[in-house]
């Protein structure tokens, strides 16, 4: 619905259509699959900057003018996105009466705690987030260390544990850790499965080289199929499935189907 690099009118645009807050950095529409973010540089008069590191990751810092940050309201909508389902859109504000242009959909992979003024001038502890853009090819990573005979309830401790972004020892390791982090989830996403599609519920079409059934992870409320999510919003589905998802005429009463079938399991799981 926006399109990377685009000029859009906050109010008019954003807010008019889906809601949320039309003040401040960071807006959550209560209907949507999505948070806002907005950055620019107001941030600079207190000591930091929003923006790309060398590594890739997009800094951004919390919400929070006075005193010390804490993970209430927009930053927790941020750290807990993928628990919630829902995407981080990012604008960049060009500017008084300008526009914000678009810079994509975005992950949280881990946070950090900086040092810098307030409004008051008082030092006090600054969240910054780590950012992973959607659509980056993926490295082939593995799970973290997992012996093969893992069960079932393993597995699934390890991927909900994967879902929620942590304190990183080191910022470079962000996107890397982000990536073995969606690896956890897909693995017990397919071990889930049992090798049948959780949509059509027919077997896996064809096994993979390792001779493991070939199903796909589908994020069921987000808008891209990447990076880690939280389990009660990814289905193994086949390929066909899939498609049809994202493309076919009846591809949204799959999807939510989807949603309610994947939402049982993992209730009656615990």
């Amino acid at each position: 619905m926006f399109e990377i690099g685009q000029i859009y009118n906050r109010k008019q645009q954003i807010h008019d259509v889906y809601g949320g807050q039309r003040q401040g950095g960071i807006s959550t529409p209560a209907a949507a699959p999505f948070v806002f973010l907005f950055t620019g540089d107001t941030g600079e008069q207190y000591g930091y900057k929003d923006g790309w590191d060398a590594s890739g990751v997009f800094l951004y810092t919390g919400e929070g003018q006075v005193r010390d940050m804490e993970f209430i309201r927009g930053n927790a909508a941020i750290r807990d996105h993928a628990a919630n389902g829902k995407d981080l859109l990012v604008f960049r504000s060009l500017g008084k009466g300008r526009g914000y242009r678009y810079l994509g959909t975005f992950a949280c992979a881990s946070w950090e705690l900086r040092r810098a003024p307030d409004r008051n001038g008082a030092e006090r502890k600054v969240i910054v987030f780590h950012l992973v853009q959607a659509g980056e090819p993926s490295p082939d990573v593995a799970p973290q260390s997992e012996p093969e005979e893992s069960s079932l309830e393993a597995l699934r401790a390890k991927a909900y544990a994967a879902a929620r972004p942590q304190r990183p020892e080191d910022r470079k390791k962000a996107k890397t850790n982000y990536y073995t982090r969606s690896a956890d989830v897909a693995s017990y996403v397919l071990a889930r499965s049992g090798g049948i599609c959780e949509s059509c519920n027919r077997p896996a079409p064809f096994a993979r080289r390792d001779e493991t059934a070939y199903l796909e992870p589908h994020h069921i409320r987000r808008l891209s199929d990447g990076g880690p999510d939280d389990p009660r919003w990814v289905g193994a589905i086949c390929p066909n499935c899939h498609r049809e998802i994202h493309h076919g005429q009846n591809g949204a009463h799959k999807n939510a189907a989807l949603e309610q079938l994947i939402g049982k399991k993992e209730e009656d799981m615990g």
